[in-house]
Formats: structure tokens, C-alpha cells, sequence
């Protein structure tokens, strides 16, 4: 990789992230912005991000012995996911497999880059599993971003994970209580053991925190995207969590390279759909959609995340229908109406700032967080399930 000069404060930042674009995307901006400050900014994510990041000008370190997979293909690398059926057994899957296994991965390429690059700080999306690693193990402060609703546990809550609405009467509190026993000793027991005995083998401190909480603990500042009105109210809240307001995605582009389409000026309503890059069955949420306003007087325009497109195309020829891979948000959301989602959580912060009322149908990734917030929060409709009908 090409070396990078010294910059003026001689400040070095290392950038790290989970391979998700959920989890790359909002730290951009904030990266490009401390680059054009004068701090020597660099990134350590897998080899698919190289592009984007030689497009910021940022120095990329990919994954070496880090496991590599995608949004396209975490199904072939991990094909025991196809198997976890419920909501709660993907998940813990997840846990498990996708984040808690592949932290002595990252610790190991991390400690190799150091030899090269002598980081002062890292910056890294709140799921990333290298944090703990480097702050006891390099001795390097860290912080760490929120892209994600926050997930720290709370007396005042329900577990993180469940989805479940809180509830502060008297009656909800006692629900919230037994709702957290039942997570730590049961639901949760054996992601929460696997990070602790993997904790111990690396002689890192912990006090058998629960898996959402000890990335929080092992934080020197956390910096939660969104704002305190989207999050639910805690009593307890760790003192070193701050929100900073939507984190977005860096961008250069300009106004003439917009996407735009005649018909969104032609139509009285215009719908938005989305099941953002991860989630690549367009049956679940673009199929009842477009199903359910197909040849009517709302345009909808969907976004695949580059899925079954050309199939969704020959399909839905009609009029009144725009699908593409990709169409940037700031280019149509002040066009739209009603904004229909599985709960990506960038896209809905980029709804709220856009005051779109949503419609969101998501379970699975950690989405049933996010839609619970925007029910209780009345910010939309949340339909509770994966698989919405057309009506």
C-alpha cells in the first residue's frame, strides 16, 4: 500500500470496521473530515472496500487473516446460518460466528499493522469484536461508533436484541426484569460464555458483562448515531456514550451527476421502498410492495442493493413502477411520501432527517430494534414481521 506523509499534528488514526456497509458507510464522512483536518488517516476492512476508500484517498490495510465475506457471500461462508430458522437463532448465530469468532482475527492483523503504522487512536463501528483486543492487548485508546440503536443493558429496559417496547409502570418494570434474567441465563448464556472464555484465553479484563455491553464498556468514548429522541430513555446510561446526531455517509457528488426521473414531477405520490444490501430476497418487502401499487396513480420506486433487479424489471414493466440497483437517498427521498423498509438503520435516520412517515418490516440483523423504535416513537408504522402482503 502506498505510505502516506506525516501529517502536520503528527496524529495517526486507525479506522476499522465489521464487513457490513451498515457498518463502513457512516464512518466516511467522519474519517474524510479528520483526513482534510490534518490527521493521518488510515483503514483496516475487508479487500471489498479498497475501492470506495481509494476514492476517499484513505490508505487501506485489508482483512489478512481475518476471515473475508460479504453481504452477497455470508450464506456460502457461513452455510450453518441457513439453519437457524427464528429470529432469536440467527441471532445468536450471528453473535457468535459472525462477530465474537472473528476477534483474535482482527487483533492479529491489527497488531501486525502497528509494526508499520503506530495508530495513536482507533476508531471502529460499535460491533466491531477487535476493540477489547487492542485497548488491553496494544494499549490503544478507542472509540467507538454507534450505528447501530444502542445496546446497552439497562434497568429501565428490556434486554437489547428482543425487539421488545418498554414499558415504566409499575407491572412493565417487573416485565423488563424478567426479560433480562431470561436473556442472561438462557437466551443469551452461550454468546455471552463463548466471549467470556475467549476474553480469558487473551488474560483480558471483564466483569461477565453481557455481549452487548462489554464493546460499549471497552469504549473510551462512544458516539451514538441519532439523536436522544430515537433512543429510549435510561436512567442508568454510561456517562462516556454521546449522541452525535445522524452520522451520513461521505459525499462528493455533484448536483449535475444527480439521479432524477421525469415521473417523480408527475405523480401526486411517491413511495419508497428498500430492503437495503444485505437481505436478498425480494419477496419479503419490494414484491408486496410493488405488487400492491402496481398500475395505480403512486409511483414507487424501489431500490434492489443490486438483487434480482432485472428480474423485478421484466416483472414490473408498468408505468407507474422505477427499480434500480442503487438510486442515492438524498436524490429522491425529498421527492417521497412514504418511505417502506426492513429497518436499515442509515436509512432511517436519513428518513427522520427527511421527515418521511415510515412503514417497516424487519426481524432478523438486529432490525427488529430498530422498527420497534420507530413504532414507539411514532415515526411510522412497524408491522412486526419479515413478510408483509400486499395488503
Amino acid at each position: 500500500m502506498n505510505k502516506q506523509n506525516n501529517n502536520v499534528n503528527g496524529k495517526k488514526i486507525l479506522f476499522a470496521n465489521f464487513p457490513g456497509d451498515g457498518h463502513f458507510n457512516p464512518l466516511t464522512g467522519l474519517s474524510v473530515h479528520l483526513k482534510n483536518a490534518g490527521y493521518d488517516v488510515r483503514w483496516y476492512t475487508g479487500s471489498h472496500y479498497a475501492p470506495k476508500l481509494e476514492k476517499l484517498q484513505i490508505p487501506h490495510y485489508p482483512f489478512v487473516k481475518a476471515m473475508e465475506f460479504t453481504a452477497d457471500n455470508i450464506k456460502d461462508v457461513f452455510p450453518d446460518r441457513e439453519k437457524a430458522v427464528s429470529q432469536i437463532a440467527k441471532l445468536k448465530f450471528d453473535i457468535i460466528n459472525v462477530f465474537i469468532k472473528r476477534g483474535p482475527e482482527y487483533y492479529e492483523d491489527i497488531k501486525n499493522i502497528r509494526d508499520e503504522f503506530p495508530f495513536d487512536l482507533m476508531i471502529a463501528d460499535c460491533c466491531f469484536t477487535g476493540m477489547p483486543f487492542v485497548k488491553h492487548l496494544l494499549q490503544v485508546p478507542i472509540i467507538a461508533i454507534g450505528v447501530v440503536p444502542l445496546t446497552e443493558t439497562s434497568k429501565d429496559l428490556a434486554p437489547a436484541g428482543l425487539g421488545v417496547e418498554p414499558s415504566y409502570s409499575f407491572f412493565g418494570k417487573i416485565k423488563m426484569r424478567l426479560l433480562r434474567i431470561v436473556a442472561k441465563h438462557i437466551i443469551f448464556k452461550q454468546p455471552d460464555k463463548e466471549l467470556h472464555q475467549l476474553l480469558d484465553n487473551y488474560h483480558i479484563p471483564h466483569n461477565s458483562e453481557s455481549v452487548f455491553d462489554i464493546l460499549i464498556k471497552n469504549s473510551d468514548l462512544f458516539l451514538q448515531s441519532g439523536s436522544p429522541s430515537f433512543e429510549y430513555k435510561r436512567s442508568d446510561m454510561s456517562r462516556h456514550i454521546k449522541f452525535i446526531g445522524a452520522l451520513l455517509p461521505h459525499t462528493t457528488k455533484k448536483k449535475n451527476n444527480s439521479w432524477f426521473d421525469e415521473r417523480l414531477n408527475q405523480y401526486k405520490n411517491v413511495v419508497l421502498v428498500t430492503q437495503g444490501t444485505v437481505e436478498k430476497d425480494g419477496r419479503k418487502i419490494l414484491v408486496p410492495t410493488l405488487e400492491a401499487f402496481k398500475n395505480t396513480d403512486t409511483l414507487v420506486v424501489c431500490t434492489t442493493g443490486g438483487s434480482q433487479t432485472a428480474m423485478l424489471k421484466e416483472k414490473y414493466p408498468q408505468q407507474n413502477i422505477i427499480i434500480e440497483d442503487f438510486i442515492a437517498f438524498d436524490d429522491v427521498m425529498p421527492y417521497t411520501d412514504v418511505y417502506i423498509t426492513n429497518g436499515g438503520y442509515g436509512g432511517v435516520m436519513l428518513g427522520i432527517e427527511n421527515k418521511l412517515p415510515m412503514v417497516v418490516a424487519g426481524v432478523h440483523e438486529g432490525k427488529n430494534e430498530i422498527c420497534a423504535r420507530i413504532g414507539y416513537f411514532k415515526y411510522g408504522i412497524n408491522l412486526k414481521t419479515e413478510t408483509p402482503l400486499p395488503s
